[in-house]
């Protein structure tokens, strides 16, 4: 069976080290821009508030959410949702994920056609993340090439939202540094650094994702080719 070939883990394992050294990178950012206090004194939650009334996004929701770097944008709702250790802290990094999620409402409020467009191929991911496989799966077990490559293009559809993914994430960053730099939140170059190195390490995890995506597509491409040839 596929699920236990061993040519998967020599397509996966560098994703799988990528992932390990995004996923401390981002953990060692986030901690050590926490324990440095923003000189402005306002914390995520106060931050978003005066942000919020300066860019003129009326009507925007703010609600708590449990766990650590749980922080998102809900646009269906117009709610920014944040964590504790956001909302409740006057930390750089606290301020810097605050106005990155603000940054995604700004997005939706300015109608920003990558955020239109990647929630517009939410459902058609979500259902080809389970049915990709499972076509290919069944393609190679009957001997069904042309079903096990529709599986295949099925599952590309998971490599092109992570594509997707990254513009609308560098640039609810840029949003963020703009406003926390013009509203005074941020005051220093050296927080602005701290800002910089939070996000550009959050970034990191969709360019990660990007490539482990595209990864395990090749691998299935590999796959299918080669029955294909068989």
């Amino acid at each position: 069976m596929f699920f236990f070939d061993p040519t998967y883990m020599i397509f996966m394992i560098p994703a799988f080290i990528l992932m390990a050294i995004t996923s401390w990178y981002v953990r060692a950012a986030y901690n050590k821009w926490s324990r440095v206090a923003a000189g402005s004194r306002f914390t995520g939650y106060e931050a978003t508030r005066r942000l919020i009334a300066s860019s003129g996004l009326h009507g925007l929701q703010i609600q708590g959410t449990p766990g650590e770097m749980t922080d998102h944008y809900d646009p269906r709702n117009k709610t920014l949702f944040l964590s504790q250790g956001v909302a409740n802290n006057a930390s750089v990094a606290a301020l810097a994920i605050a106005a990155h999620e603000l940054g995604h409402a700004q997005q939706d409020a300015d109608e920003y056609f990558p955020l239109k467009f990647r929630g517009a191929l939410v459902p058609m991911v979500n259902i080809g993340s389970y049915l990709g496989w499972i076509l290919i799966l069944i393609g190679l077990f009957l001997q069904m090439t042309q079903v096990a490559w529709l599986g295949v293009m099925i599952f590309s559809g998971g490599a092109f939202f992570a594509l997707v993914t990254l513009p609308v994430e560098f640039d609810a960053s840029a949003r963020a540094k703009r406003m926390l730099a013009e509203s005074g939140i941020i005051q220093s170059d050296a927080e602005m650094r701290g800002v910089s190195n939070v996000l550009n390490a959050a970034a990191l995890t969709y360019v990660a994702g990007l490539v482990t995506a595209i990864l395990q597509l090749l691998y299935y491409v590999s796959l299918v080719s080669g029955r294909s040839r068989d």
